[in-house]
């Protein structure tokens, strides 16, 4: 069932919103060749310091870019969340024809200046990811949040959490055959 932003969609926009909908998940190859690199990022947030979040981001980023077989990505992380009425800005990815795609990430939360946990900074980075996935390895021309990217953000992570996977909702649809 289609969010409710679907019905405002032109009819272009709908069929890239269907087509993403209608792949739940992704194959990591060897995702446990990821784990190391994943704990890395845990322990860099529990130090609290920026460059070295930065620097676990972007070699997560760049390994997942490697094993879905994508273009490579720059992760920037940066410290406090901005904020509005809308709410706090948790990632950012942006495409620029000039440029290699970029994901920005903050680190802590915009009201109390907290370093984020580990698992919402982490999912954060997939969500970001799952919109170069988008481009990228579904070549979609636009990239929605529907209920089939929320899925793929979620497989992913159970890939990479191992701990996640004893947890499965709704989410626990096995991997398409020949996304890799």
């Amino acid at each position: 069932m289609p969010f409710a932003y679907y019905d405002r969609l032109s009819a272009r926009d709908r069929a890239i919103y269907r087509e993403s909908d209608a792949t739940p998940s992704l194959v990591l190859p060897d995702a446990e060749r990821l784990h190391p690199l994943v704990e890395g990022l845990r322990q860099a947030l529990e130090r609290e310091d920026r460059r070295d979040v930065e620097a676990a981001a972007s070699g997560l980023g760049l390994a997942l870019a490697r094993h879905l077989s994508l273009p490579p990505v720059s992760v920037q992380v940066l410290a406090a969340r901005p904020s509005a009425g809308w709410g706090e800005l948790h990632g950012l990815y942006t495409r620029d024809e000039r440029q290699r795609p970029r994901i920005q990430l903050w680190m802590r939360t915009a009201r109390h200046r907290r370093v984020v946990a580990f698992r919402t900074f982490l999912r954060t980075l997939l969500h970001e990811m799952g919109h170069h996935v988008d481009y990228e390895l579904l070549r979609l021309e636009d990239s929605f949040h529907t209920e089939g990217f929320f899925k793929r953000e979620s497989s992913l992570f159970r890939q990479l959490v191992p701990e996640a996977a004893g947890s499965r909702g709704q989410d626990s649809d096995e991997p398409l055959p020949g996304l890799k």
